[in-house]
């Protein structure tokens, strides 16, 4: 797997290299006629990064960082570096094993708590009510913080409903400032919802430009559920980083495949959660609000979608 990993990041370094200059004239958007999928159609601009206003009224950016196999010392200072280039969406999950590098990573960029929005998720050998209450405070002590901003049920597996009502009293109780889920599909949320007092305010599922999960994207929309994606560049599958297709819209605007990937997820106000461990691809990722995609990129993008997931591996 790393040597996997070393080949994709060295081919998208060359392609790099090659890409189109970034273009002089820079186009910076406000909000007015985007089409944006957050709860309430809403989205401000008080800082680099936009907010999606999720179903309970709380603000999360639209762009932000995922930490899964960022462990250790390498792992706090990628993490760290992440927080100084401008990102406040730091997502992290107990099965990725890196909660307490998050935790340290956070004191390390000196970077107010409430300035940042840190996402958790309860893996499902936790699921149960005691048992995710019991996982949410071991998540707490090791990322060292007093609440969370969005604790997600991980997978629709085992004792979704009887975790659902734990994260409902701790987000009563403040604990947490708002609950979702990741991985689930229509009928999943139909029976969580059978039960649920809250619903979810955001499903976390894999979506790139080669599955852009357009049903679901529907289903989410009609629940005001706001839909974030996972391995937004797909983990570097189908050589997404020198896709011809996204190479030629890119180089209209001085763009990496990268930053039209994610830019085409901003457009459908999709929250996107990109990671990397080096620093050049944090900043070249976070490049996105300069330059907009116009009707014929969404259109020839929509023909790159495969309408299946490239991780069959993890069903």
């Amino acid at each position: 797997m790393k040597k996997k990993n070393q080949t994709t990041d060295t081919k998208r370094r060359e392609f790099l290299k090659t890409s189109a200059t970034i273009a002089a004239g820079s186009i910076f958007l406000t909000s007015g006629g985007l089409s944006l999928f957050g709860a309430n159609g809403s989205l401000t601009i008080e800082n680099t990064i936009p907010d999606v206003v999720l179903n309970n009224g709380v603000k999360m950016p639209i762009l932000g960082f995922g930490t899964n196999r960022l462990n250790g010392d390498s792992g706090i200072q990628s993490i760290s570096e992440a927080i100084s280039v401008g990102y406040r969406l730091i997502d992290t999950a107990h099965i990725y094993g890196n909660e307490e590098a998050v935790g340290l990573a956070i004191k390390k960029s000196g970077i107010q708590r409430e300035k940042l929005f840190v996402t958790s998720k309860l893996w499902v050998s936790d699921f149960g009510y005691e048992s995710a209450k019991k996982a949410f405070e071991t998540s707490m002590g090791k990322l060292d913080l007093d609440y969370l901003d969005l604790y997600l049920l991980h997978r629709p597996h085992g004792d979704v409903k009887g975790s659902w009502k734990a994260m409902e009293e701790l987000y009563e109780q403040g604990k947490i400032k708002a609950i979702g889920v990741s991985n689930f599909d229509p009928n999943q949320l139909d029976d969580l919802m059978t039960s649920a007092k809250i619903t979810p305010a955001v499903n976390q599922i894999e979506s790139h430009v080669f599955f852009h999960q357009k049903e679901m994207y529907k289903d989410l929309k009609s629940r005001g559920i706001q839909m974030e994606a996972w391995s937004p560049f797909a983990a570097g599958r189908n050589n997404v980083f020198t896709n011809q297709t996204l190479a030629d819209i890119g180089k209209k605007y001085g763009k990496t495949n990268a930053q039209v990937s994610l830019r085409w997820q901003f457009q459908r106000g999709v929250v996107a959660i990109p990671r990397s461990s080096q620093k050049a691809h944090m900043i070249e990722n976070l490049d996105i609000f300069n330059f907009e995609l116009n009707g014929s990129d969404m259109r020839t993008i929509d023909s790159l979608d495969q309408n299946t997931t490239q991780f069959p591996e993890w069903r």
